[in-house]
């Protein structure tokens, strides 16, 4: 608290005796950590660029100076012995070492203390520790030996609950959270947390919308790094993730595709336990609950909960049938309707009824048939209150109550049967 209260009150004696914040900042550490008289030195460093030290009144101070007169004249004794005009002169400095230098500048880099040493090359951006491995440079010895341990494969920070190493003492820290569940980076937008301070960041951008990675090829934009890489694989084709259980291979999210084969599904739902191999899903799923339904037809304001079912019913208004049918050039809008298309050609039926045996070519028309042994009837009339276990039924009896007639009764069939042979007959008549 004194040496705080002394700082306050040498720092207002000088605020108008142009003291550079340097200068100041230097001999406030080196008084600290050397234990040193900080009067004394605030009025060394100012005495020794040229500035007289004054009071707020501008009058000299009588009891520093002759301190400072001493001190100057032992400094600058021992700093240079000038040779010649120029700064090519050989300089000793008054320690030990008796170390001697050409430059008047070495010495006053050689007498500083390693605070200031720091201080000094912080300031200037200079990074004098080169990596003979890969000529990296770095601004901190301590930064060049953890960047080493990337070439000798040292891992020297272990994890006593998992025995796995690490290089960095933070990737050490991420693993134990990540045991503990403990996430101390909180983002105030939506209260989630995270395990590094770098998730965080990047989660920010979600709520700022900055997206400061471009892509060079196609000028998206995107708010993480790793989904710009992922990106890019689109352009070169690149799918560098190889499944040792299926033989595919991804662009990204393997780890996704993996639980596919392990079975694993971690995402549960709260409200009805049932759980997902992927976030997505789950997400999805969780509409079904809510009645959520974000996703919007501009052309007939119907809403979807998911995106890609807009995208499916889009085509309605569009037209677009994008899948094609190899072996009659049928075209379909939806790949589900393709497939199933295709077992009309292949004769396959895959889905087998567990009552009796029967075996359907459409999951649809699986489903429709169970309704025969279980009894259900989904499809009620709101005009009788009769249901019906399939909804074609219902169209059906629904003409009973509208009038319509779409279809000809036995009698008109009959008619128009005859009419068409008569005249075919008469026809055959008139050839022969």
């Amino acid at each position: 608290v004194n040496f705080i209260s002394q700082v306050a009150v040498l720092l207002l004696q000088k605020r108008n005796t142009g003291f550079n914040v340097g200068q100041v900042v230097l001999v406030l550490t080196n008084s600290l950590f050397h234990h040193g008289n900080l009067e004394a030195d605030l009025n060394n460093q100012q005495s020794f660029h040229g500035t007289d030290s004054q009071d707020e009144e501008g009058t000299p101070d009588e009891e520093a100076e002759p301190q400072n007169r001493d001190q100057r004249k032992r400094r600058d004794s021992s700093l240079v012995q000038s040779v010649d005009s120029s700064h090519m002169s050989e300089s000793q400095c008054d320690s030990d070492v008796r170390k001697t230098f050409k430059m008047t500048t070495s010495v006053k880099k050689h007498k500083q203390s390693p605070i200031e040493k720091r201080l000094s090359s912080a300031g200037s951006g200079e990074k004098p520790f080169l990596c003979k491995e890969c000529d990296k440079s770095f601004r901190w010895i301590s930064h060049l030996k953890s960047h080493m341990r990337i070439h000798t494969g040292e891992k020297p920070f272990l994890c006593k609950e998992c025995d796995k190493s690490f290089r960095y003492i933070s990737h050490l820290k991420t693993q134990m959270r990540s045991q503990t569940g403990e996430k101390p980076f909180l983002c105030k937008e939506c209260d989630r947390g995270f395990t590094q301070i770098h998730s965080l960041k990047s989660h920010l951008r979600i709520h700022t919308g900055e997206k400061p990675f471009l892509c060079k090829e196609c000028d998206r934009s995107f708010s993480q790094t790793s989904t710009l890489n992922s990106h890019m694989r689109t352009h070169t084709g690149e799918k560098p993730f190889l499944c040792k259980e299926c033989d595919k291979s991804f662009r990204c999210d393997l780890k996704r595709h993996m639980r596919i084969h392990t079975g694993e599904k971690p995402y549960l739902c709260k409200e009805c336990d049932t759980s997902f191999n992927q976030i997505t899903h789950l997400k999805t799923h969780m509409r079904t609950h809510t009645g959520e339904k974000p996703f919007l037809c501009k052309e007939c304001n119907k809403s979807f909960s998911q995106g890609c079912d807009l995208k499916r019913h889009m085509r309605i208004h569009t037209g677009d049938k994008p899948f094609l049918c190899k072996q009659c050039d049928t075209r379909f809008n939806r790949m589900s309707t393709l497939k199933d298309h295709m077992r009309t050609h292949t004769g396959e039926k895959p889905f087998p009824c567990k009552q009796c045996d029967t075996r359907f070519n459409r999951i649809s028309t699986l489903k429709d048939h169970m309704r025969t042994h279980t009894g259900e009837k989904p499809f009620p009339c709101k005009e009788c209150d009769k249901s019906f276990s399939q909804q074609c039924d219902l169209k059906r009896h629904m003409t009973i109550h509208t009038g319509e007639k779409p279809y000809l009764s036995d009698l008109c069939l009959f008619i128009l049967i005859s009419f068409i042979f008569l005249k075919m007959l008469q026809f055959l008549i008139s050839v022969c």
